[in-house]
């Protein structure tokens, strides 16, 4: 069988059935999910924690952490975390399905709080950049080599420069934290999307971005700008029906993950190498080119090495 670079998914809140905001979460459960990611040729993560207390986030990293140290194969794959959130819009729309009330500005001792319990594998946050003290913030953590990315944001042009000054490289699902009606020009998809020094994260699923918007925002980016993730939830790799993803009970189904009776999204239920595909028939690139940007593209962004793995079927 040919080989080929692992898959590396910047974005993963869960999958094969488990849910890894889940608060009791076993060992056994998180290698579970890790074993259906690698199956699927998913060998490297970054596990996405997203908004909730102060309190319950430490708990959580330090619990996955002890993981990590007692299996080697949790801690190959899971190669650091990326935190969505607290530090996020508390506006309805752009917080999407995170819960208002845990919303904060940035705060540096907070942070390092977590990281401590992280084990200083923090790689990649996300921020809203019109808190109050976010430049400050976003350069303090950039010089720990802290991978800032802005989303579920109303940032304006301003907050957004300043970001960009104070070191932030990315944009998180680039598309989506953003109320379903927007105004048509004026709007941080587009104030986002227009920034060339940001590098965009698409969700290539067909229900964050419809195909035509995936073509065009990879499109409008410049290239090397643009990489792909998942933001895989618990229904990813699992059967249509009822998940949890932290506080929220959602249902997988028809390729969408929602709240019941909300129209927020809530993750995905994307595998990565399904979104390796739909990338390159949507854009219209050869499926190696699409497969570089959700694998030595994301590992380079991040200083990460990545393994070649065999390839079945090619």
């Amino acid at each position: 069988m040919p080989l080929a670079p692992s898959l590396f998914d910047l974005q993963i809140n869960g999958y094969a059935g488990v849910d890894f905001q889940n608060p009791d979460l076993s060992q056994a459960d998180l290698r579970r999910g890790v074993d259906a990611l690698r199956a699927g040729q998913t060998h490297r993560i970054l596990l996405t924690l997203i908004t909730d207390e102060m309190d319950a986030l430490a708990r959580k990293f330090a619990q996955i952490e002890k993981y990590r140290a007692a299996d080697p194969v949790l801690a190959e794959t899971v190669c650091g975390y990326h935190l969505e959130g607290p530090f996020l819009s508390p506006e309805e729309g752009y917080r999407g399905a995170h819960p208002g009330e845990c919303m904060r500005a940035p705060d540096r001792a907070a942070f390092q709080r977590l990281q401590e319990a992280a084990g200083g594998n923090i790689r990649l946050l996300t921020v809203a950049p019109e808190w109050p003290g976010s430049p400050e913030f976003i350069a303090a953590l950039v010089a720990q080599k802290v991978v800032l990315s802005l989303g579920h944001t109303n940032a304006s042009e301003a907050q957004i420069d300043e970001a960009i000054r104070a070191g932030a490289t990315m944009i998180t699902h680039l598309g989506n934290g953003t109320p379903v009606t927007l105004p048509r020009h004026n709007n941080v998809i587009q104030r986002l999307l227009a920034r060339d020094e940001l590098t965009a994260c698409l969700i290539p699923d067909g229900a964050h971005l419809p195909p035509f918007t995936v073509r065009n925002f990879f499109r409008a980016k410049p290239p090397g700008k643009v990489l792909f993730t998942t933001d895989a939830m618990a229904a990813a790799g699992a059967a249509p029906g009822r998940y949890r993803i932290g506080r929220l009970e959602v249902e997988s189904r028809d390729g969408f993950v929602r709240a019941p009776g909300s129209a927020n999204l809530a993750g995905s239920c994307l595998a990565p190498a399904q979104g390796v595909a739909n990338a390159a028939k949507w854009i219209g690139i050869p499926e190696a080119e699409a497969r570089a940007l959700f694998s030595t593209g994301v590992a380079a962004h991040f200083g990460i090495s990545l393994p070649e793995i065999e390839i079945p079927g090619k």
